[in-house]
Protein backbone atom coordinates (compact mmCIF):
# COMPACT_ATOMS: atom_id res chain seq x y z
CA UNK A 1 0.00 0.00 0.00
CA UNK A 2 1.28 3.46 -1.09
CA UNK A 3 1.29 5.85 2.23
CA UNK A 4 2.49 8.70 3.57
CA UNK A 5 2.23 9.10 7.06
CA UNK A 6 3.15 12.08 9.45
CA UNK A 7 4.00 11.14 12.87
CA UNK A 8 5.04 13.66 16.33
CA UNK A 9 2.60 15.84 16.72
CA UNK A 10 0.98 16.76 19.94
CA UNK A 11 0.69 19.29 22.63
CA UNK A 12 3.70 21.96 23.66
CA UNK A 13 4.18 24.76 25.58
CA UNK A 14 5.06 28.26 23.82
CA UNK A 15 9.21 28.36 23.27
CA UNK A 16 9.00 24.14 23.27
CA UNK A 17 9.88 21.70 20.18
CA UNK A 18 9.02 18.81 18.36
CA UNK A 19 10.34 16.71 15.80
CA UNK A 20 8.12 15.90 13.15
CA UNK A 21 8.56 12.48 10.86
CA UNK A 22 6.71 11.64 7.42
CA UNK A 23 7.66 8.19 6.60
CA UNK A 24 6.83 6.73 3.35
CA UNK A 25 5.77 2.92 2.80
CA UNK A 26 4.96 1.55 -0.73
CA UNK A 27 7.14 3.76 -2.96
CA UNK A 28 10.56 5.22 -3.22
CA UNK A 29 10.98 8.51 -1.50
CA UNK A 30 14.07 9.09 -2.61
CA UNK A 31 12.58 10.24 -5.90
CA UNK A 32 10.84 12.63 -4.48
CA UNK A 33 11.28 16.28 -2.96
CA UNK A 34 8.75 16.56 -0.37
CA UNK A 35 7.48 19.48 1.91
CA UNK A 36 5.55 20.27 5.08
CA UNK A 37 2.68 21.95 4.81
CA UNK A 38 0.04 23.33 7.79
CA UNK A 39 -3.23 24.20 8.27
CA UNK A 40 -4.40 25.96 11.04
CA UNK A 41 -8.28 26.76 12.22
CA UNK A 42 -10.21 28.76 9.79
CA UNK A 43 -6.50 29.50 7.57
CA UNK A 44 -5.20 28.56 4.25
CA UNK A 45 -3.10 25.93 4.32
CA UNK A 46 0.40 26.59 3.52
CA UNK A 47 3.89 25.48 2.79
CA UNK A 48 6.22 25.80 5.85
CA UNK A 49 9.47 24.10 4.83
CA UNK A 50 10.56 22.01 1.39
CA UNK A 51 13.70 19.61 0.75
CA UNK A 52 14.82 18.31 -2.49
CA UNK A 53 15.21 14.59 -3.17
CA UNK A 54 19.19 14.46 -2.56
CA UNK A 55 19.15 17.00 0.46
CA UNK A 56 20.99 19.80 -2.11
CA UNK A 57 18.28 22.40 -2.03
CA UNK A 58 15.76 23.44 1.37
CA UNK A 59 13.18 25.89 1.31
CA UNK A 60 11.78 27.54 4.47
CA UNK A 61 8.44 29.80 4.59
CA UNK A 62 9.54 33.19 6.60
CA UNK A 63 7.54 32.01 9.24
CA UNK A 64 9.98 29.28 10.21
CA UNK A 65 13.01 30.50 9.12
CA UNK A 66 15.76 30.06 12.17
CA UNK A 67 13.44 28.06 13.95
CA UNK A 68 12.48 25.06 11.93
CA UNK A 69 15.01 22.39 10.69
CA UNK A 70 13.52 20.15 7.45
CA UNK A 71 15.85 17.20 6.79
CA UNK A 72 15.47 13.54 5.26
CA UNK A 73 16.85 10.28 5.77
CA UNK A 74 15.83 8.33 2.47
CA UNK A 75 17.69 5.14 3.49
CA UNK A 76 14.96 5.35 6.55
CA UNK A 77 12.38 6.59 3.81
CA UNK A 78 11.48 9.05 6.02
CA UNK A 79 11.57 12.82 6.33
CA UNK A 80 11.66 15.30 9.07
CA UNK A 81 10.86 18.66 10.31
CA UNK A 82 12.33 19.64 13.53
CA UNK A 83 10.56 22.49 14.77
CA UNK A 84 11.91 25.03 17.81
CA UNK A 85 10.72 27.71 19.68
CA UNK A 86 7.07 26.58 19.33
CA UNK A 87 4.37 29.73 19.20
CA UNK A 88 0.75 29.49 19.28
CA UNK A 89 0.89 30.79 15.67
CA UNK A 90 2.39 27.28 14.94
CA UNK A 91 -0.66 25.40 16.21
CA UNK A 92 -2.26 23.46 13.42
CA UNK A 93 -2.46 20.30 11.34
CA UNK A 94 0.63 19.27 9.45
CA UNK A 95 0.77 17.51 6.39
CA UNK A 96 3.92 16.21 3.81
CA UNK A 97 3.29 16.22 0.63
CA UNK A 98 5.76 14.45 -2.46
CA UNK A 99 6.64 16.82 -5.54
CA UNK A 100 9.42 16.17 -8.04
CA UNK A 101 11.44 19.24 -6.72
CA UNK A 102 11.92 21.53 -3.90
CA UNK A 103 12.44 24.91 -5.64
CA UNK A 104 14.54 28.18 -3.77
CA UNK A 105 10.20 29.35 -3.43
CA UNK A 106 9.26 26.13 -2.18
CA UNK A 107 7.55 22.39 -3.51
CA UNK A 108 6.92 22.65 -7.15
CA UNK A 109 3.15 22.31 -7.92
CA UNK A 110 2.16 18.92 -8.64
CA UNK A 111 1.88 16.48 -5.60
CA UNK A 112 2.30 13.31 -6.03
CA UNK A 113 1.21 11.71 -2.51
CA UNK A 114 -0.24 13.25 0.56
CA UNK A 115 -0.37 12.25 4.27
CA UNK A 116 -3.00 12.17 6.61
CA UNK A 117 -1.31 15.05 8.62
CA UNK A 118 -0.76 15.42 13.07
CA UNK A 119 -1.56 17.78 14.78
CA UNK A 120 0.51 20.14 16.73
CA UNK A 121 -0.65 22.24 19.46
CA UNK A 122 0.77 25.05 21.02
CA UNK A 123 -0.67 26.35 24.17
CA UNK A 124 0.51 27.42 27.91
Amino acid sequence: QVQLVESGGGLVQPGGSLRLSCAASGFTLSYYAVGWFRQAPGKEREEVSCIASNSRRTYYADSAKGRFTISRDNAEKTVYLQMNSLQPEDTGIYYCATALVCLDYGLDDRRYHWGQGTQVTVSS
